[in-house]
């Protein structure tokens, strides 16, 4: 017959089993609230380029479309009436001060006179067409 003391035994080693089991949980929760957390700083639409994306349907990637469906700058008012806002004092101050915000950054956004904005990506193609792809005659002598 099987003693006191080996059933007690077995009882603790199953006790142990259950708290490791238990703080494995634990920490398996915490990774999956950290990758939780990390998902929510990520663009929904998949586009992982972090802090330069838009999320897809917001008002500043409906802003950009229209820049870009422009192909130069536009004034705040152009913009709005663009995206289909109403374009009243509060409507010009939100999307510029937004628009303002990531000009600062230096990410997305240009500012290409008062209250008109155009996109880093034209600005840069624009220097870069206008560069010209030879180099001056005398380059490198």
């Amino acid at each position: 017959m099987i003693s006191r003391q080996r059933l007690e035994s077995k009882a603790r080693q199953k006790e142990q089993e259950i708290q490791g089991l238990e703080l494995s949980i634990r920490e398996a929760k915490s990774y999956l609230q950290a990758l939780q957390d990390m998902l929510k700083m990520l663009p929904r639409d998949g586009d992982v380029r972090g802090a330069d994306a838009l999320r897809a349907g917001s008002e500043l990637a409906k802003t950009r479309d229209a820049i870009r469906a422009a192909g130069k700058p536009l004034h705040v008012s152009e913009i709005l009436a663009a995206i289909g806002k109403e374009n009243t004092k509060k409507n010009r101050v939100s999307l510029g001060g937004s628009l303002a915000g990531y000009v600062r950054k230096g990410a997305i956004f240009s500012k290409s006179a008062p209250n008109t904005f155009g996109l880093v990506e034209l600005t840069l193609d624009a220097n870069a067409q206008s560069d010209g792809a030879v180099p001056p005659e005398k380059f490198g002598k």
